[in-house]
């Protein structure tokens, strides 16, 4: 009885995770990663032939994106997850494909002009579309037994529609062992998902840290502020850019603007257009607006019966077409236009943010969170300029990152998720940025819950409780904003800094006399490095 960590491991994504049991290989999640790629996502550590099951906690491609590879090279075994996610996966994985064939396209031609052999697409159309064949579909509490000693029940994580928490009972050699997987753990009081259920039976807990070192502003404040974003920017005669994941984050924004068009809110356009411009946004949209009896909250189940749609409303548009899309960009025409990808490294947002950055009348509005090396986190971090389709655009533009619209967990509803077991054996951290994870496992030792973040191709034996095989992290591809290379010493020093600044924001309310004595601290530190 093993489980090896081949994904997510100290990074945000590529969660992918190998259980070893009575002679069956069971794989929690496959997923591409995104950022910096610190692993190559053609290749995985372990034989996708000998792997038997494969079982999908949401249809997000960090979680999902790589099982039409194992198709490709050679998977047959069967795929369980929800019949929303199985929906879901069925779009964004020929979405993904199609994403590779472009990729491997545009790279071929390079090579062909520089006497390189061609390479071949991660997977393809064909692929994405044969791993449908392998799915079967349950509900949220339904026990499925998936071979000799292993029962899976999935749980509504809260995330996305379909997301699961994952918990495996299992019997070896006579013992019996509870692992449980959270999945992404989904915030709480979002509109449409439903909160996360809490779990309280696991030996072993594999969590997610996303959010792990900080918290979210409150979530009642949203729609008044997004109104005042768009109210402004409008105003003065620009566009309001929104890169969106084109699922979930996409019809949340939908929703958001559909009650302030209801309430007025936006005075200076009233009537303004909303731009919808990701094809696989608009066949989400379509999913989410069908049989969702299990999987939404009462508020919106109440719309659906009333027969309300909860992501339509005057002035909203889809475009399918490039065509389209490249209009938007000539229509002088005060807008706001939600694409993907949601960081900012690939699709149609590329082209609207080099035809917005630079205006001064413009604002860019960040609704998720975003991967470090993502051209997004690099806006954030204050580029004045970055280079899209080899030119050089000064960043001009408002820009805008409202912290708290997340549908992860932030730092303190993971750690009641985490206390929420009753004893634990050991939590294993993942799925968090490699500064992040081990001090949200440090914030659980401090707790008394035996936790770590594992490395990358660690292994544990979960009937001793030992880990058998060291893992190691990989070596990260750091750049700056404007491409040069940084040291990786420097990349800890900045995010110490950031954290820093949180421990600082939730000291506030401590004794006077101990916020002195701290302040005093980082002052002799600061002086001393300064000399």
């Amino acid at each position: 009885m093993k489980l090896h960590f081949y994904g997510a491991s100290q990074c945000v994504t590529g969660s992918c995770y190998l259980l070893e049991i009575n002679g069956k290989k069971i794989l929690v999640d496959c997923g591409l990663q995104q950022g910096r790629d610190e692993i190559d996502n053609g290749e995985v550590p372990f034989a996708p032939n000998t792997v038997d099951y494969v079982l999908i906690t949401h249809a997000h491609i960090d979680h999902s994106g790589r099982v039409p590879m194992l198709v490709r090279q050679g998977f047959r075994g069967r795929v369980l997850t929800t019949r929303l996610t199985a929906q879901l996966m069925e779009i964004m994985l020929a979405d993904s494909a199609h994403i590779q064939e472009s990729d491997a396209a545009y790279q071929n031609r390079k090579n062909q002009r520089a006497g390189r052999p061609a390479i071949e697409p991660i997977y393809t159309m064909a692929d994405a579309m044969a791993t449908m064949q392998y799915i079967d579909i349950c509900e949220y509490d339904q026990k499925v037994q998936l071979c000799d000693g292993v029962e899976a029940t999935f749980t509504d994580a809260g995330h996305l529609l379909g997301s699961a928490s994952i918990t495996l009972e299992l019997a070896e050699n006579g013992e019996r062992r509870t692992l449980v997987f959270s999945g992404d753990i989904g915030n709480v009081d979002q509109p449409i998902i439903r909160d996360p259920v809490l779990l309280h039976q696991g030996d072993y807990v594999v969590m997610e840290s996303t959010y792990g070192d900080r918290n979210h502003q409150e979530v009642w404040s949203y729609t008044d502020e997004l109104a005042a974003v768009i109210d402004r920017t409008l105003g003065r005669g620009g566009n309001v850019v929104i890169p969106a994941f084109a699922v979930g984050r996409t019809q949340e924004i939908l929703y958001f603007i559909g009650r302030m068009k209801q309430e007025g809110l936006v005075k200076s356009v009233p009537n303004f257009p909303v731009y919808v411009d990701s094809p696989l946004a608009g066949k989400a949209t379509t999913i989410f607006a069908g049989d969702l009896r299990g999987y939404l909250d009462e508020e919106a189940l109440e719309l659906v019966r009333t027969h309300q749609s909860m992501f339509t409303f005057p002035g909203l548009r889809l475009t399918e077409s490039l065509e389209e899309s490249k209009m938007l960009n000539t229509d002088k025409t005060p807008k706001v236009i939600i694409s993907a990808s949601g960081m900012c490294d690939a699709g149609r947002i590329r082209h609207h943010l080099k035809y917005n950055l630079w205006r001064h009348d413009s604002t860019i509005v960040f609704v998720g969170f975003q991967g470090e090396g993502t051209l997004g986190r690099t806006l954030l971090e204050g580029a004045q300029s970055v280079k899209l389709f080899g030119e050089e655009i000064a960043v001009n533009a408002e820009i805008v990152n409202f912290k708290g619209l997340s549908s992860h967990a932030d730092r303190d509803h993971l750690i009641a998720w985490a206390q929420s077991f009753d004893g634990p054996k050991h939590i294993f951290v993942t799925h968090g940025d490699r500064e992040v994870a081990p001090y949200f496992a440090e914030s659980l030792q401090k707790l008394g819950l035996n936790a770590h973040a594992p490395q990358y191709t660690e292994c544990w034996d979960l009937l001793s409780g030992k880990m058998v095989e060291q893992g190691y992290l990989p070596e990260r591809k750091t750049t700056t904003p404007a491409g040069g290379k940084t040291s990786t010493a420097y990349q800890r020093l900045v995010a110490m800094g950031k954290l820093l600044q949180e421990v600082i924001a939730r000291s506030k309310g401590r004794a006077n006399r101990d916020l002195g004595n701290f302040a005093d601290q980082i002052k002799a530190l600061i002086d001393k490095w300064e000399r």
